[in-house]
């Protein structure tokens, strides 16, 4: 896979812990901020996707209905 060369600023608190977490894995800092980056894509991605399905459904009116919730609101009532 080709790669890319960015520039970002961070603040010092979050270099210095780049920095030992850098150091206790023997990783490089560029190797930990490109998978930093790459998972939270995929999160935000992830839900992204959900919000755009929860709007198709409730915009075809697929809600719950009141004994549902009922039943789910009694399941985790204490």
């Amino acid at each position: 896979m080709e790669s890319a060369v960015i520039t970002l600023r961070i603040n010092n608190e979050t270099k210095d812990k780049l920095d030992k977490l850098a150091s206790a894995t023997h990783r490089s800092k560029s190797f930990l901020a490109a998978e930093a980056i790459n998972r939270y894509l995929e999160i935000e991605a992830w839900q992204i996707a959900e919000i755009e399905q929860a709007m198709i459904e409730a915009d075809k009116g697929d809600f719950a209905s009141d004994d549902q919730v009922t039943a789910l609101a009694g399941k985790y009532a204490g």
